[in-house]
């Protein structure tokens, strides 16, 4: 023990800094709410009432403030933020039924606290939806939990799984509740562009009309699969992996109200609660291709390779649900956020920016980005000034940053470090990273307030990935170091760099940790 008690106190120091540092970032983010607040109050936009009309030649024209293409998560938060902030908003969404997804499904705490920032917090009632304390942890037998550091909370805030359909058709209703929001079904074909300003959509309608409609801001929120974020970005998609997805029922999990992550081989199994009777098991494939479904092979793969691996207490309803043959598959996209500054138009949402759903962070980045956005556009009685508000818009790029890329990094990073892998160097930092959870107090209080969303700072999070590579090294020097421990130890300092560096240079070094020297984070909104 007297190695650990050794490490712990090198890591202790390395988390001294941490806290000194978000002390000093509270201080600065308390005056910098303070002066905007102050701003804000002096400028808020009142209520319009809405009026789309529509002239001979199909055109929609007239007084809508702002298109929202897309109405999942993003879109209809959008929609409903910006309707009561007296926007007239106008949504099309391709399908306006309930989606039917195997994410989506996990609201992190932090992403919680944002809802209940936007007034959508009853959006997660009456659809079933269960409260989240944290996560258990499983490797070899061995267990470790990990719970929400929820202690200075409302008792009411926690992380919430839920049906994904179930909520995106609450917020929708939420949305369309407001006189000044249309919810229109029909497909975006294109973005509508003159002189190199967005002025627009062209759209086909649910009877297959083809129609235009203006606005001086668009926003494309149409997720994933998204069509249009081409002229709006440079998108560089990475399928690292897919899930395969089913639902056990009749079984309740051994540690009620957690999410459960099994450290399995290949690549991690997941597993939490969805609705009062039903679990979602959602496991990782590595690579693009998975065993057919409709032929057997993934059937046969999942009771020969994944059902050995899985908590005893949940081996009978995984076999039952494999044999109820509803076995879905899903690509795990992810892509940094590389927008183009364009005139008339923004990227949000899975359209926008990736990570791997490992984590649960999708959402929590979403309803993050909107509030930033929010506060940006209060002020902004006119939007028809499109270049001023081009690059008025920059800032919001940087703002989001701390938020969004400690979620998308650390996404990224506890894929390949809870991945199995035959190099012994990664085998000891996934075998760290456990035992460095499974120590408790601020170990694991630290990365799993990064995780849920309640405290996203990227300077915490590169200081706990490095105190885990520094702790295993310490497992492999200590008692007695020898040429091939200090060998192992050398490769897995190395192999940790090699996770996270290239994640943090993709999503932006100084937009992450510098954010106050970038121009645009200082712009102030031109009121008239």
């Amino acid at each position: 023990m007297g190695y650990e008690c050794i490490v712990e106190g090198l890591v202790a120091a390395l988390l001294g800094f941490v806290f000194l540092y978000n002390a000093f970032v509270r201080g600065f983010n308390k005056t910098k709410a303070a002066a905007g607040a102050a701003s804000s109050s002096s400028s808020m936009v009142s209520p319009m009432e809405n009026c789309v009309r529509k002239t001979g030649n199909g055109e929609v024209a007239g007084s809508t403030d702002i298109i929202i293409v897309g109405a999942g998560v993003a879109g209809s938060a959008l929609a409903y933020t910006f309707g009561k902030d007296g926007r007239r908003v106008h949504v099309i969404e391709r399908d306006l039924s309930e989606p039917d997804r195997i994410v989506g499904e996990l609201l992190q705490p932090g992403g919680y606290l944002k809802l209940i920032e936007l007034g959508l917090e009853d959006c997660v009632d009456d659809i079933d939806a269960q409260q989240v304390f944290g996560y258990a942890l499983y490797k070899d037998g061995k267990n470790t939990r990990l719970s929400y550091p929820l202690e200075k909370f409302h008792s009411d805030v926690a992380g919430r799984s839920f049906h994904n359909g179930r909520f995106i058709q609450r917020m929708r209703q939420k949305a369309a509740s407001l006189p000044n929001v249309t919810l229109e079904q029909g497909t975006v074909t294109s973005l509508l562009e003159e002189n190199a300003t967005i002025k627009g959509v062209q759209y086909k309608t649910k009877g297959g009309q083809e129609l235009t409609a203006y606005a001086p801001l668009t926003i494309v929120c149409d997720g994933c699969f998204s069509n249009l974020r081409r002229s709006l970005c440079d998108p560089k998609v990475e399928v690292p992996s897919c899930f395969v997805g089913l639902v056990l029922e009749n079984c309740e999990l051994p540690h009620a109200n957690y999410g459960h992550v099994i450290l399995a081989d290949p690549s991690p199994i997941l597993f939490y609660p969805i609705s009062s009777t039903e679990i979602r098991c959602l496991v990782d494939v590595p690579g693009q291709k998975v065993p057919s479904v409709s032929n057997g092979e993934m059937a046969q793969y999942l009771k020969t390779v994944v059902a050995p691996q899985i908590p005893s207490e949940l081996h009978t309803a995984f076999i039952s649900a494999i044999d109820k043959g509803n076995i879905r598959t899903m690509p795990n996209r992810s892509m940094p956020a590389a927008p183009h500054s364009t005139p008339g138009a923004l990227l949000m949402g899975d359209a926008f920016n990736m990570r791997h759903p490992l984590t649960g962070g999708g959402m929590t980045v979403a309803l993050s980005d909107i509030v930033v956005l929010r506060d940006l556009l209060r002020p902004l009685y006119d939007l028809y000034d499109a270049s001023t508000l081009c690059k008025y818009l920059e800032s919001f790029y940087t703002l989001r940053k701390p938020v969004a890329s400690t979620i998308n990094t650390l996404a990224g990073a506890l894929y390949k470090v809870f991945s199995a892998s035959p190099d012994p160097a990664r085998k000891e930092m996934r075998q760290a990273c456990f035992d460095y959870l499974s120590l408790g107090g601020v170990f694991s209080n630290g990365p799993i307030s990064l995780l849920s969303g309640l405290n996203p700072r990227p300077i915490s999070l590169v200081l706990h990935f490095f105190a885990v590579a520094v702790y295993g090294v310490g497992r492999l020097l200590l008692p007695f170091p020898s040429p091939k421990r200090i060998w192992t130890g050398a490769r897995l300092i190395s192999g940790a760099s090699g996770i996270i560096f290239p994640i943090i240079k993709a999503e932006g070094v100084r937009q992450m940790f510098f954010p106050a020297t970038v121009p645009a984070y200082y712009r102030a909104p031109p009121v008239h």
